[in-house]
């Protein structure tokens, strides 16, 4: 079944890479939005900056927000009114959290997204590509589904799951739940007392997996369930997750000083989790490279355009080629991040040369190194 506290937990202040949900219910209560404790919880994420670690909030409350501007009831909303209250409530949500952060130093940006997103590997991979450029320049992304314009049919439902794919994208090491509830039950504590808590878990059994129930908050969409869903998908890309109760002040900071939870252990780390799945992938074509190209590569740098003397085959941006060596042997895989017909036109050129070439400014590197498997 599941390990217990015999398992080391992970130490959130030992995080090079943070996500952090945010339920509903701990964001937005009966008289609005619970600014004090928004306003701690900011303090835990610049406290967490200041050490030089990445953070990205994945927020759920915009139609919680909303609904209360638009008067509308508790309860499944229609879809057109779910959209509505979405759009209303986002504004306020990410002027919110502008607000806490700013006085702290700490930059925001609000990022959209919904399922499609990820299923596609060209969005997928421009997602990835803006979320790096935001935490590169030390924005903190405040990401939250698209709920003004997904349907019932491509929507993720919970912001459970949506963390979680976040975090893989990102290349998070460790993904906080900030929930309603303290972890992974036996049963529902609320019905059966003698319910125990799962310290860390190590592998997510079929028996573990039978022990989830349903969402204890009105407001909240997601139940156990899906956290175990979310924690299926974050700890196979690489990423330790953690459920906590969330509602005390400065939860990241009681986390780290022992605060009850559910610790859920990664298969490996996010960066060999990630190659595995470049490497399973069926290509679409081949880049040959030259010599200079396979020194490089060899160090870890990224596949520039300059290096590349032949592309063959018919692939989008995102999808998979073969890396060749001067000999015709393969290298390698990777995403590349131009079509074939692009590929094409800008092989052997500097990267200077790119948007003079495609009449439109590109990005330097045909394949990037966290997009390139070798050997």
């Amino acid at each position: 079944m599941a390990t217990l506290s015999v398992l080391a937990r992970p130490d959130v202040g030992t995080a090079r890479r943070l996500v952090v949900k945010i339920g509903s219910a701990l964001l937005v209560g009966p008289e609005g939005l619970k600014s004090d404790w928004l306003t701690a919880l900011a303090q835990d994420v610049a406290s967490v900056r200041a050490r030089g670690a990445d953070v990205v909030l994945v927020s759920s409350g915009s139609i919680a927000l909303g609904r209360r501007v638009l008067g509308l009831p508790l309860g499944p909303l229609p879809l057109e009114q779910s959209q509505a209250a979405a759009a209303v409530g986002q504004i306020r949500l990410a002027r919110a959290y502008e607000e806490v952060l700013a006085p702290l130093g700490v930059k925001t940006a609000q990022v959209l997204v919904t399922l499609e997103d990820t299923d596609d590997r060209r969005r997928y991979l421009n997602s990835r590509a803006t979320m790096e450029a935001l935490l590169g320049f030390g924005v903190v992304p405040i990401v939250n589904e698209n709920d003004t314009v997904a349907t019932d049919e491509i929507r993720f439902g919970d912001n459970d799951r949506l963390a979680a794919q976040i975090a893989v994208t990102v290349g998070a090491d460790q993904l906080i739940l900030l929930s309603d509830v303290d972890g992974l039950y036996t049963a529902n504590p609320k019905e059966d007392p003698s319910a125990t808590r799962f310290d860390v878990v190590a592998h997510i059994t079929p028996e573990i997996e039978a022990m989830a129930g349903d969402p204890i908050s009105g407001l909240s969409k997601g139940g156990m369930k899906t956290k175990l869903l979310a924690a299926k998908t974050a700890v196979a890309g690489g990423c330790a997750m953690a459920i906590m109760e969330g509602s005390t002040p400065r939860p990241l900071s009681a986390l780290a000083a022992g605060a009850n939870c559910t610790w859920f252990l990664p298969e490996g780390d996010p960066q060999a989790a990630r190659k595995r799945w470049i490497a399973a992938m069926k290509p679409r074509g081949e880049v040959q490279v030259d010599a200079g190209a396979v020194g490089a590569l060899g160090q870890g740098k990224s596949l520039l355009p300059a290096g590349v003397t032949r592309v063959t085959g018919r692939f989008g941006r995102g999808e998979p080629v073969t890396i060749a060596g001067p000999d015709g042997a393969s290298l390698g895989k990777g995403l590349m991040r131009y079509t074939s017909d692009e590929a094409r036109a800008i092989a052997g050129h500097r990267s200077g040369e790119i948007e003079a070439i495609l009449g439109y400014p590109g990005r330097a590197a045909l394949i990037h190194r966290d997009d390139l498997v070798i050997g």
